[in-house]
């Protein structure tokens, strides 16, 4: 559902920027769907657009 590395949503939960996980068991975690369906909509709704690699702009 989440195009991102286990990594990255790791780093984006620990700075409070993703919806924290539910340990299922010792090996294995989930989100709340509401919750992460929550924060797409305030991604889409914000209008940030994230920077993608070899796309810079030299003036």
């Amino acid at each position: 559902m989440i195009p991102l590395s286990s990594r990255t949503i790791y780093n984006l939960e620990k700075r409070g920027e993703f919806p924290r996980r539910i340990a299922l068991t010792s090996r294995n975690v989930a989100w709340d769907l509401s919750e992460v369906e929550q924060w797409i909509e305030e991604r889409k709704s914000s209008g940030i657009q994230a920077a993608r690699p070899g796309n810079t702009i030299e003036a």
